[in-house]
């Protein structure tokens, strides 16, 4: 068994655009690869549309149509051409799709230099993009709805984590990235994401879905003891190959 020709273009988007989560695919059985790539390009071909141009009208176009695209799946229609569509098409049932327009919908905050509204606002935005990524990704590896509380806990901890690496590139970009980047509101943040960091109970099959988390407990306990580390740059980046590999070789998530 080998990947197709659309899986392999999807597997080069990420690869390009999100080496961490390709690392994490690459680790996975093959039958799993597929249907990881896929959602993980789109999620890469959405998370960069807001980058690709100063023009906020024309990133909001970009977003839309994949908006465009996602009611289509939904609805059992034609998808749009695309390198990623029709994969995408093939994994997603039509709910998973119409929660996928959700996280199009919330990197509308990456386009404009509005800071969150509010905690809850910010929350909102982690668990719409880490959250419906992750959540997505295990059902589709075979994860059922009793999982999806702790698979959601384990996402908003780890997308918190991501979100804290990326903020030096987000200042540097003009945008206002924390509601309180004081060095007890990082920390404050941290060990809420610490409270929902869960190793959520899924098949074996649905077990790659949450390694992009690997990582995250190293990176969280960082900005607790030091959060200037945050501005600074100075966090550890996540999924190191050794707790990646520890976690194929046991079946056991080293967090």
């Amino acid at each position: 068994m080998s990947l197709s020709e659309a899986a392999i273009a999807c597997a080069r988007i990420v690869e390009r655009s999100d080496p961490l989560r390709f690392r994490t695919v690459m680790a996975a059985p093959l039958p799993a690869r597929a249907p990881l790539f896929a959602l993980y390009a789109f999620n890469a071909e959405v998370s960069r549309a807001p980058w690709v141009t100063q023009e906020a009208m024309i990133a909001e176009m970009r977003l839309q149509w994949w908006r465009d695209a996602l009611e289509e799946i939904a609805e059992g229609r034609p998808v749009r051409a695309h390198e990623v569509t029709s994969p995408l098409a093939d994994v997603l049932a039509p709910d998973a799709a119409a929660m996928l327009d959700q996280l199009v919908a919330a990197r509308r905050w990456d386009i404009y230099r509005d800071a969150f509204e509010d905690q809850a606002h910010f929350d909102v935005y982690i668990n719409e993009t880490a959250g419906h990524l992750m959540w997505a990704a295990a059902r589709v590896l075979g994860a059922t709805e009793r999982a999806e509380n702790e698979v959601r806990d384990l996402a908003f901890a780890a997308g918190v984590a991501a979100f804290l690496r990326a903020v030096p590139a987000l200042a540097d970009a003009g945008r206002i990235p924390l509601i309180d980047g004081t060095a007890d509101g990082l920390k404050a943040l941290a060990k809420r994401a610490q409270a929902r960091l869960v190793r959520p109970h899924v098949p074996a099959s649905a077990r790659a879905a949450l390694w992009p988390a690997i990582g995250t407990r190293a990176t969280l306990a960082r900005v607790v003891s030091d959060p200037m580390a945050v501005a600074d740059g100075r966090l550890p980046p996540g999924v190191p190959p050794s707790r990646l590999s520890a976690s194929v070789l046991t079946g056991r998530l080293w967090l």
